[in-house]
């Protein structure tokens, strides 16, 4: 187990102040915003784990990771913040969420686009990963966490 801190997704874009269930930057849930400092490493993780799989879900139907070392030493030497320990995907979300504007060639870290994304430019296409990113986290909170919380307030009543 590492003593680091675990960090919080947050992105400073905070939607769930304005009443969404999933916020639009970090796609937490409404209760894993306003509760993450209570929380423990393992919910942390839980969480996060979450994240990376819808992620990465998102990201290998877009393109491919075929070189994740020269995409790590790029995100490295470009000083974009990343998480060593999740996902390559993730990197190269990061990457592309960071970068979308100033990349010409994505072979250059390591990365190539699906075949039919390889003429959308980069800032539609991480647009577009991140509204898919945002309706997966949706779907995830409408089909496992909300019949809970409907169950909960259900039962309280009796």
């Amino acid at each position: 187990m590492s003593s680091q801190r675990i960090k919080t997704p947050c992105v400073g874009l905070c939607s769930t102040v304005y009443g969404d269930l999933v916020c639009r930057g970090c796609k937490r849930f409404h209760h894993e915003v306003v509760n993450w400092n209570r929380y423990g490493d393992e919910e942390k993780r839980a969480v996060l784990s979450r994240l990376e799989i819808l992620l990465t879900q998102v990201m290998m139907a877009k393109l491919e990771v075929f070189d994740a070392s020269l995409l790590r030493s790029q995100l490295e030497q470009r000083q974009i913040r990343f998480v060593p320990e999740q996902s390559p995907y993730c990197w190269a979300y990061q990457l592309i969420a960071r970068g979308s504007r100033m990349i010409n060639q994505v072979e250059a870290y390591g990365l190539a686009l699906l075949p039919e994304f390889r003429e959308w430019p980069l800032p539609d296409l991480r647009d577009a990963i991140d509204k898919e990113f945002f309706i997966l986290s949706e779907a995830h909170y409408e089909r496992y966490i909300a019949p809970s919380f409907l169950a909960e307030a259900l039962e309280s009543r009796v």
